[in-house]
């Protein structure tokens, strides 16, 4: 038995396991074959799951997260299902491991090795080797761990990943043609034999095909019973380490897409999904695939652990907004939202987006739906771009949403068992309702970097603003054309009054010079801001109140690994004011039940709390609530006491009748003259490629600057290729008709420019374009206008009847 593990584990790929099937037709006959998880129609379950091979894999990983954390629990004496056991993963770790000391490299490395990932065969016909020293499973036990499907063996076991117990039978899709994986194990305490088994999809013959719908996925038995021999070590090549004990399996031909280096490529794309794992994860490339490579194995410890370490190279801005909402029957959803810097170290913008882009979102995800560190599923850019409306952030945001702690019928609501995608049901569509009209309010953290954004290049308008003035007018535009154009743009039809109204409030508001803040490491003071004598606040029935405070500790307080702190509120007391029996005890003890909370990160010395009522029934306009609001950490704490008391429902607002619209001076979008080099009042490339989506250069014509749907700004190269060559047409070229040209360059793209975003987002065109390699993406209205006009399109209509235009400016 053993030369026959050693015989199948040597094979490179698909075809040398094949070969031994057919050179032991003894040992691989038809009898020696058994349904998997003892479903003979099992092809669909098994099929229906991850959709990618890297999502699919990152199943193997967790189910050796899993056995090793399992394998602790018993050494430890403590039954996995017991009272005793963690009720968290969080916990677990704890409890395990106190004192990991895995942010030095040498320690985590060190426990890295415990769970290895290994590739071998050649490069474009890999092999993936998953290694763990966890708790290993008897020959005996195969059939209900490894070859089991949906019995649920960690049902019970909560601070485990694993539920359905059918995700790490997702990876047998992508095992080439024929579907090889070799299973062996041995348990942790060393008693009994090395099991082994090779799972395959069942090859059917061509009599079968006729009249057989679907195969299925079977395992190998011998005598009826799982391949085992005894062991006291064996070399398999693993990384520092002999295999004593624990698990390893091997995934042949596994169908990755395209090469990967498992040290550099692999490890990044693993990392997104793991955002934060419970333990480190090694993964190991050889020389004989990567002679010249000088690195072939990396620790993985998650991308959240990546992005602190490189915050000061990559990252503007990180923020922690934490929600308890009626949504979510008050249970705490976490939002992290990380905005990368849009140019980095000496690398120009489209450099550093790109590097950006293939660093952090290898896999397309811009916002990733996380339980215990795994991710279960995302959104693309398209979130940022339709649900936030924030277009500038759109290559440059990342936003880790923790569902761990939301209620479990919320919360299971919301993936599918795969474990790699969201449903489309109600509870995902209220909840990305919910995190979008949160992110995007006025005075949230990412509505203030977006605006930000928007606001890092001035411009000075004056003979531009006249310019749009001439062309609006000479056009004469019909008011059912405006109306069409109103649809897609915010217009402007202020009267001079209203105008001069408007500069005067500008003008009134008064200089404020901005106190520097020196942030330390651990709070030295937590007070409420604003409360001089009082610590009582009134909040409005049916509505929301903000307080905030004041403290010294640095932003990432919240969320950074090491030392974090806490903000927690607790509820004191509540006095509910009943009209007969006054200040009668209510009975809640939640905080949760009388609030709807959103707690954020600390903001530049800082932390904002805001408390909603909205849709609180029980409570009544006089009701006292007490809390405490206290800030724990490894550093001193703090606790601040609060009385709220619930004041009358505040009265919505009339709105003011429409007034009729004035056609005559419509504020359409401005557009900005950018030169490649600064010109005083006006910008230049590199000012301006810090807001697009690419680097402008000679080539590029133009770029529409929106906001979520609404066009704002068109940006107008100057010194394109397209105005040098129109310009240079014309020889002996006066002053008045170079102006000319200018003028009408500026006129065509704008206008053009105009209308062609108009119509394609009013007849709600979706664009898709197709990479080199297949793959499909969508594109923004702005990036797709901008290839257009890249292209010989604006060649063609800024040179259609130019020359009558010009001779008559020279006569």
């Amino acid at each position: 038995m053993k030369e026959l593990f050693l015989e199948l584990f040597s094979a490179k790929t698909e075809t040398a396991v094949l070969e031994i099937i057919n050179n032991k037709p003894s040992v691989f006959k038809n009898n020696n074959w058994k349904h998997l998880g003892g479903i003979e129609s099992n092809y669909g379950i098994i099929e229906n799951q991850q959709s990618s091979p890297v999502a699919a894999l990152i199943e193997k990983v967790t189910n050796s997260i899993d056995a090793t954390l399992m394998k602790k629990c018993y050494e430890a004496g403590i039954n996995p299902e017991s009272k005793e056991a963690p009720k968290s993963m969080d916990e677990a770790v704890a409890l395990f491991y106190p004192k990991n000391n895995w942010d030095i490299q040498s320690n985590r490395r060190k426990q890295a090795e415990e769970i290895q990932i290994i590739a071998d065969g050649p490069t474009d016909d890999t092999a993936v080797i998953i290694y763990d020293n966890g708790e290993g499973q008897p020959p005996e036990m195969f059939e209900e761990t490894f070859l089991s499907l949906m019995k649920g063996n960690k049902n019970k076991i909560p601070f485990v990943q694993g539920k359905y117990n059918m995700g790490g039978s997702g990876a047998i899709v992508f095992c080439g043609k024929n579907g090889y994986q070799l299973i062996a194990s041995k348990r942790y305490n060393k008693i009994g034999d090395f099991g082994f088994t090779l799972v395959r999809q069942h090859p059917l013959t061509k009599e079968d095909k006729l009249t057989i719908k679907n195969t299925w996925y079977e395992y190998l038995v011998i005598d009826d019973k799982i391949p085992s021999f005894n062991i006291e070590s064996l070399d398999l090549k693993l990384h520092n380490k002999t295999f004593t004990s624990g698990t390893i399996i091997k995934l042949y031909s596994y169908q990755f897409g395209k090469r990967y280096g498992f040290a550099q490529e692999l490890n990044q794309h693993l990392t997104e999904y793991l955002f934060e794992p419970a333990l480190p994860v090694l993964t190991k490339d050889t020389k004989e695939r990567y002679p010249n490579n000088k690195v072939l194995e990396t620790d993985l410890f998650g991308l959240k652990r990546r992005l602190e370490k490189e915050e000061k190279d990559y990252l503007q801005k990180t923020f922690v907004e934490e929600y308890t909402d009626d949504l979510f029957s008050g249970t705490k959803l976490i939002v992290t939202g990380y905005v990368f810097k849009n140019k980095i170290k000496d690398y120009s913008i489209a450099e550093s987006k790109k590097i950006i882009r293939d660093r952090y979102f290898k896999n397309n995800m811009s916002v990733l739906f996380s339980m215990n560190g795994q991710v279960h599923g995302h959104y693309t850019t398209e979130f940022i771009t339709k649900s936030l409306q924030f277009n500038l952030l759109k290559n440059y945001l990342l936003i880790h949403v923790d569902c761990t702690h939301l209620d479990y019928d919320f919360r299971k609501e919301l993936f599918m068992a795969s474990r790699d995608r969201l449903k489309g049901g109600q509870e995902t569509k209220s909840l990305r309702d919910f995190i979008a009209k949160q992110l995007k309010k006025k005075g949230s953290a990412l509505y203030e970097l977006n605006q930000e954004r928007r606001n890092s290049i001035s411009f000075e308008s004056g003979s531009t603003n006249e310019l749009l003035k001439t062309f609006t007018k000479d056009i004469g535009m019909a008011p059912d054309l405006m109306r069409l154009l109103s649809q897609t743009f915010k217009l402007d039809f202020k009267t001079e009054t209203s105008k001069n109204n408007n500069d005067k409030q500008k003008g009134s508001k008064k200089n404020t010079q901005e106190v520097s803040f020196s942030p330390q490491r651990f709070p030295s003071f937590f007070n409420l801001k604003g409360k001089g004598n009082k610590s009582a606040i009134s909040l409005p029935l049916n509505g929301e109140r903000q307080i905030q405070f004041a403290t010294d500790v640095e932003d990432n307080y919240f969320h950074r690994t090491d030392d974090p702190g806490e903000l927690e509120i607790a509820l004191v007391s509540y006095s509910n004011n009943q009209a007969e029996n006054g200040d009668q005890k209510g009975s809640t003890t939640e905080i949760s039940e009388v609030f709807n909370i959103q707690k954020s990160s600390p903001r530049n010395g800082t932390i904002r709390i805001d408390f909603n009522t909205e849709g609180k029934e029980d409570l009544t306009v006089g009701d006292e609530i007490e809390i405490k609001v206290s800030l724990n950490g490894s550093g001193p704490s703090f606790d601040e006491i609060l009385l709220v008391r619930i004041a009358e429902p505040q009265q919505k607002k009339e709105k003011l009748p429409k007034k009729e619209e004035d056609f005559e001076n419509p504020g359409l979008p401005e557009y900005k003259l950018v030169y490649e080099n600064k010109i005083e009042g006006f910008a230049s490339w590199d000012e301006v490629s810090g807001l697009l989506s690419n680097e402008m250069d000679a080539k590029m014509v133009m770029y529409p600057l929106a906001n979520g749907d609404q066009l704002e700004k068109i940006f107008i190269n100057m010194d394109s290729n397209v105005l040098t060559r129109f310009k240079a047409k014309s020889k002996n070229i006066n002053e008045e008709q170079k102006k000319a040209k200018e003028t009408k360059y500026i006129s065509t793209v704008y206008f053009h420019t105009l209308f062609l975003y108009t119509i394609t987002k009013n007849r709600k065109f979706e664009i898709v374009k197709e990479d080199e390699n297949g793959t499909t993406e969508t594109k923004d209205i702005s990036e797709y206008l901008q290839d257009i006009f890249d292209s010989y399109y604006t060649e063609f209509i800024i040179n259609f009847g130019d020359k009558d235009l010009i001779e008559s400016l020279g006569e």
